[in-house]
C-alpha cells in the first residue's frame, strides 16, 4: 500500500494517523515507507442508554464530539443524557491515548495533509466517524487509506475526503479479516511498542538506496528461450524428487516449450521418470501407452485425440506434440520398460471416462467384475455423460447420489487386486494401476461434482487434493516398478503449484498442489514459475468457446510482472534461495496475474489478479517479457486471424 501513496513520501506538512488497534500497524509501516511522523486517532462510539450497539454519536481524539442528530432527535434524547455518556467515554478514550502515547502529545494536524489508516473497511462507520471528528481540527487534506475494503465503501468515502486509497477491493467482499494471510489481533502493548519506535528519529527513506529493479537486475540469471543453462538448473533441482514446473497461462508457447525443454534435461541427465499433467487420467494414460511403445496410436498426434473436451489446446498443441516424439524417441532408444518415461494426467473430470475405463479392463481380467461395475456405475446414466448434470442433481435432491456405489466399487476391485496383479509382466501391472486410478477418480469426481454447487473453496481443494494423491501413488507405483525412488516432473498452471500460502488464496481457505506437495516432501521438491508482461495468448472469451489469439494488455502497475519488465531484460530466472537478497525484495506482497483458459481483459484487474509472496510461493521464477500464443493442433479462420488491436484502425 506504501507504492500508492508514494507522492506524500519526504513531505513534511504530512501525517499518519491510525485508528486503533489495528489500524495502527499498517499505518506503521505507511508512515515508516513515507517517512512522515506516526499518531494513533481514537474514536469510541457513544451509545444510546440501555441500547449500546445503537450509536447516537463518538467522541474522538482532542475531546471532539460528534452526534447523530436523526438519532438523538428520534429517541428526543436531552443534552444531559449525551453529556453523561460522552464524559464517561471520553475517561476512556483519554486514558487509552495516555496508554498509548505514554505522555507524548498529539502530533498537530492543523493545516496538514492526514493520512488515516485502519486495517480494513466494512461499513466504513468508525471512519466516517473519525473524519468528521477529524475536520473539526483543521487539517488541510484528508486522505483515507486501508488495504482491503468493499468497493462500495471506497466510492462512498471519496465524497467526503480529498483522497481515497483502497490497495483491495475483494468481490464478494465477506470481512477484513479474510484478506489477511494471519488476522491476529493487535494489542495494547503492540500500539505502544509501534507509536515508540515511530518516535524514534530515523532518516526519510531515500530513493538513492538499492531498489527492488536493482537488486533483482544483480541477481537474474540470463535464459535462452525461457531454459536456464544446466548447471543453473540442475543446482536448483539439487536431489528433489518432485520438481514443479508451472505457467502462467494455458496458453502460452515460450511456456510450454521451456517446460518441455527443461523436462528433456531432466530426464536425460537427472533421473526423472515420469510428467505428471494437469490433465484428466484416462486421456493422458493414452498418450502413455504411446510414448512406451504400447496401445494402438502410431503417432503422438493420434495418441492425443483422447483430448476432445473443453479447452483441446491445452494439450492438442505443437510444444506437446514435439514433447512427445522426442519422448518416444528416447525410450525406444532406452530399450528397458523401466528406463522408460512416462507421461500421466493428475486431473479429475473425466468421470464417465474412468467409469468405462474401469468396465473395460475388468471386462478382460473378471467378467463378473465387470458386471457388478457396470451395474454400480449406471447411477450416473441419468446425467448425460456430463459431471456437472450429476453434480446439479445430487446437490439439490433431483437425483440420487452415487456416493456409496462408487465406493463400493473402488473397494471390490482393491480386493481382487491380488488376483489381477498374478498375470504377468509390467504392462499387467500398469493395466491394474490404471484401472485402480480410475476408480479412486471416479470416487473423488462424484464427491468434487456433488460438491461444486455448495461453494468454489471445497470443490477447488477437493480437486487440488486429489492431483497430489494421485502424484504420490504415482510415485510409489514406479518406486515399486523400479526399485529406486521415482523422480516427477509436473505441469500445471501457476495457481495450482506455486504455494497458496503465500498467495490469497490462503485467506478465503483454499489449497493447493505446491503447498501440500511442499508439506508432505519438504526439502524433496521445487516449485518454479513462470511469468510474462505482455504479448499474445491462446484463450477463450468464455467457457466452451472457440480459442482465440489475443492480446496479453501490459501487466497492471504493482504487480510483480510490471517489476520484472521494470529490470529491462528479455528474459532471466530469479531463484529465492534463503542468501539471495531477491528473497527479502520479492516478500513483500504484490499483485501476480494468472490466465487460464479464458482471457478476459475488459475485467483484467478481477478477473486475472490476484495477491502474492512471490518469493515464498516458488523456489524460481523464469520471466519472459513479451511471449506469443501456443498454437493449436486446429487453427481456427479466428485463432489464425487473431484479436484486432486496441488502436484500430488508427495503427499503422
Amino acid at each position: 500500500m506504501v507504492g500508492l501513496l508514494e507522492r506524500y513520501r519526504g513531505r513534511a506538512d504530512v501525517v499518519v494517523l491510525g485508528l486503533p488497534r489495528g489500524g495502527v500497524p499498517v499505518a506503521y509501516e505507511v508512515a515508516d515507507g513515507i517517512g512522515a511522523p506516526l499518531d494513533v486517532f481514537l474514536v469510541r462510539k457513544l451509545g444510546v442508554p440501555g441500547q449500546p450497539e445503537l450509536a447516537m454519536g463518538a467522541i474522538a481524539s482532542g475531546g471532539v464530539i460528534v452526534v447523530n442528530d436523526d438519532v438523538v432527535r428520534g429517541l428526543a434524547l436531552l443534552p444531559r443524557v449525551i453529556q453523561e455518556v460522552a464524559e464517561r467515554e471520553g475517561k476512556e478514550l483519554l486514558r487509552r491515548e495516555r496508554a498509548y502515547r505514554e505522555g507524548r502529545p498529539m502530533v498537530d494536524v492543523a493545516g496538514k495533509v492526514v493520512i488515516l489508516v485502519d486495517d480494513g473497511l466494512a461499513t466504513g462507520a468508525s471512519m466516517r466517524a473519525a473524519i468528521q471528528a477529524l475536520r473539526r481540527l483543521h487539517p488541510a487534506e484528508m486522505v483515507v487509506a486501508v488495504p482491503a475494503a468493499p468497493r462500495s465503501t471506497c466510492e462512498e468515502l471519496r465524497l467526503e475526503v480529498d483522497e481515497v486509497v483502497c490497495a483491495t477491493t475483494p468481490s464478494p467482499f465477506f470481512a477484513v479479516g479474510a484478506s489477511y494471510w494471519d488476522f491476529t489481533q493487535t494489542t495494547d502493548e503492540e500500539v505502544r511498542d509501534l507509536l515508540r519506535a515511530a518516535a524514534r528519529t530515523r532518516p526519510v527513506p531515500s530513493a538513492q538506496g538499492p531498489t527492488e529493479v536493482s537488486v533483482i537486475r544483480a541477481v537474474a540469471t540470463p535464459v535462452e528461450d525461457g531454459v536456464p543453462p544446466d548447471d543453473v538448473l540442475f543446482d536448483l533441482v539439487g536431489e528433489a524428487r518432485f520438481v514443479l514446473i508451472g505457467e502462467a497461462s494455458h496458453g502460452t508457447h515460450e511456456f510450454y516449450a521451456a517446460r518441455a525443454r527443461m523436462t528433456r534435461r531432466l530426464i536425460e541427465e537427472k533421473g526423472f521418470c515420469a510428467v505428471a499433467v494437469e490433465a484428466d487420467w484416462p486421456d493422458a494414460y493414452r498418450v502413455n501407452r504411446f510414448v512406451r511403445g504400447q496401445g494402438a496410436d502410431d503417432t503422438a498426434e493420434e495418441s492425443l485425440r483422447g483430448f476432445e473436451r473443453f479447452p483441446t489446446w491445452m494439450w492438442r498443441n505443437a510444444d506437446v506434440l514435439d514433447f512427445l516424439g522426442w519422448l518416444r524417441e528416447h525410450n525406444d532408444r532406452a530399450g528397458d520398460e523401466r528406463a522408460k518415461a512416462g507421461f500421466y494426467g493428475l486431473d479429475l473430470y473425466s468421470l464417465h471416462r474412468s467409469a468405462a475405463e474401469v468396465i473395460a479392463y475388468l471386462e478382460s481380467v473378471d467378467p463378473e467384475a465387470a458386471a457388478r461395475a457396470r451395474e454400480r456405475y449406471s447411477c450416473f446414466d441419468h446425467s448425460d455423460g456430463e459431471g456437472q448434470d450429476y453434480g446439479l442433481a445430487a446437490a439439490f435432491g433431483a437425483g440420487e447420489s452415487c456416493e456409496q456405489a462408487v465406493l463400493d466399487q473402488l473397494v471390490d476391485l482393491h480386493r481382487h487386486a491380488l488376483d489381477y496383479a498374478r498375470r504377468d509382466g509390467m504392462v499387467a501391472e500398469d493395466e491394474l494401476f490404471y484401472a485402480e486410478q480410475n476408480a479412486g477418480l471416479v470416487r473423488d469426481a462424484e464427491r468434487y461434482y456433488r460438491t461444486m454447487f455448495g461453494g468454489r473453496v471445497s470443490s477447488w481443494n477437493l480437486r487440488d487434493q486429489h492431483m497430489v494423491q494421485t502424484l504420490d501413488a504415482l510415485a510409489d507405483h514406479l518406486r515399486t516398478q523400479r526399485g529406486t525412488p521415482a523422480k516427477i516432473v509436473v505441469w500445471a498452471h501457476n495457481s495450482h503449484l506455486g504455494d497458496a500460502r503465500a498467495t490469497e488464496m490462503s485467506a478465503r481457505g483454499e489449497l493447493n498442489v505446491g503447498q501440500l506437495v511442499r508439506e508432505q516432501h519438504a526439502g524433496d521438491c521445487r516449485l518454479i514459475g513462470f511469468t510474462t508482461y505482455t504479448g499474445t495468448v491462446t484463450a477463450a472469451d468464455d467457457w466452451g468457446a472457440p480459442a482465440d489469439r489475443k492480446q496479453v494488455r501490459p501487466a497492471l502497475a504493482d504487480s510483480v510482472e510490471e517489476l520484472f519488465h521494470e529490470v529491462g531484460q528479455k528474459e532471466f530466472l530469479v531463484g529465492f534461495g534463503p542468501a539471495s537478497p531477491a528473497t527479502e525484495a520479492l516478500r513483500a506482497a504484490r499483485l501476480e496475474r494468472a490466465i487460464g483458459v479464458v482471457y478476459r481483459p475488459q475485467t483484467e484487474r478481477q478477473s486475472h489478479y490476484f495477491w502474492s509472496r512471490v518469493a515464498d510461493q516458488f523456489d524460481a521464477v523464469i520471466h519472459v517479457d513479451e511471449t506469443r500464443a501456443l498454437e493449436p493442433l486446429e487453427r481456427t479462420a479466428s485463432w489464425e486471424a487473431g484479436e484486432v488491436p486496441e488502436t484500430y484502425p488508427h495503427a499503422v
